[in-house]
């Protein structure tokens, strides 16, 4: 919600946060008991490829073992991608500084930027610590810059900011980029919706369960100038 919405933009984003919540859990549910299932067998033949490759007999295979463990790696983080859409996720708040993360992790996402010869800026206001899981958190930041730096051509820049607006607490992920289609506005979140040739659709569903974990919710402002996500936390 956006302070100074009138009262139908502001039950029409409750309704539009209710749906997405309600097709987020039961997606999450059903993504997060298969994902259980799926990775032990995947966390035992990992051990199994690893034993022989560092055997002698598998020395001469090594290079393929390698490649198998990668790939089996990758899925193992399609799986904890699963695992974080469950509404029951268990999480660990702490008192922490907002600012900090993104500070530290600053450099990191940074070089990913510069990979396209785009750039993260960052601009921190003076916020309150909040009650969060760090870890769920610094998922959420990389996944929507991330995504803005994909949405982006050369020279294109994202900037992560940080204020207080009212009794709310505000993290926003900016990009310059060409904006969402309007078709997607209504079904951005959905699991396994993407427009990426690569990829498989969770990175923002992720997002909306972490925000909805840390009671506070997320919404975007789009248009042919580029795309702001807000993530607004109650600051009590």
């Amino acid at each position: 919600m956006h302070p100074g919405a009138g009262p139908e933009v502001k039950s029409l984003e409750s309704e539009q946060q209710a749906v997405r919540m309600e097709r987020l859990n039961l997606i999450g549910e059903a993504a997060a008991s298969i994902g259980h299932e799926m990775r032990n067998p995947l966390t035992t033949a990992r051990g199994f490829l690893q034993l022989i490759g560092e055997s002698a007999e598998g020395q001469p295979l090594r290079d393929y073992f390698n490649i198998i463990i990668n790939e089996l790696d990758c899925a193992n983080s399609i799986l904890s991608d699963f695992l974080l859409l469950s509404k029951n996720k268990s999480v660990e708040f702490n008192l922490q500084d907002l600012n900090s993360i993104i500070q530290d992790n600053h450099p990191e996402l940074q070089a990913e930027a510069e990979k396209d010869h785009k750039s993260v800026f960052i601009k921190l206001g003076s916020i309150p610590s909040l009650m969060l899981d760090k870890k769920e958190i610094l998922k959420l930041i990389m996944n929507l810059t991330l995504n803005g730096i994909e949405a982006m051509k050369p020279g294109g820049i994202i900037t992560i900011s940080t204020r207080t607006e009212g009794d709310q607490v505000v993290l926003s992920v900016k990009d310059t980029g060409k904006g969402i289609p309007p078709h997607l506005h209504d079904i951005l979140g959905t699991p396994f919706l993407t427009t990426k040739e690569s990829g498989i659709g969770l990175g923002l569903a992720v997002c909306y369960s972490i925000a909805a974990r840390h009671n506070a919710t997320l919404a975007f402002i789009t248009g042919d100038q580029g795309t702001t996500f807000n993530l607004r936390f109650p600051a009590d």
